[in-house]
């Protein structure tokens, strides 16, 4: 499988805040329209200068982390997007991932070996 990384996503308790924050960081675009997500309820999008596009996710109870205590870890996850999704997760799976949720119809969410999330995303027919 050759996925391509579409963004990073980090997990907050108000999306268009943090990425505000991280606009005036880094420069970009807040809450660009992009035909492969949409906007709303709890995510947005920084749409970088160098292409990247950082997203934010409200989370419900949000519990932000300690660094380094391992009780209160890191929160975020990758969205790899593919043209294929029932073929990259069965490679995901013969990989070692494990399904987490594959219940809807544009992207599946696992785990890595080492239960770290990620997403892969179906990629839009271009």
């Amino acid at each position: 499988m050759t996925a391509s990384l579409r963004c990073v996503v980090l997990d907050c308790a108000d999306d268009e805040e943090l990425a505000r924050f991280h606009a005036v960081l880094l420069g970009g675009e807040v809450n660009r329209p992009d035909r492969r997500w949409s906007l709303g309820g709890g995510w947005s999008t920084l749409h970088l200068p160098g292409g990247l596009v950082l997203c934010f996710q409200r989370v419900a109870d949000h519990r932000p982390p300690r660094w380094p205590d391992p009780r209160h870890p890191q929160q975020s996850h990758l969205d790899l997007g593919v043209p294929d999704l029932a073929a990259a997760g069965r490679e995901a799976v013969a990989a070692g991932a494990t399904v987490l949720d594959d219940s809807r119809s544009s992207w599946h969410t696992y785990a890595d070996p080492a239960g770290h999330p990620f997403c892969l995303v179906r990629e839009a027919a271009r």
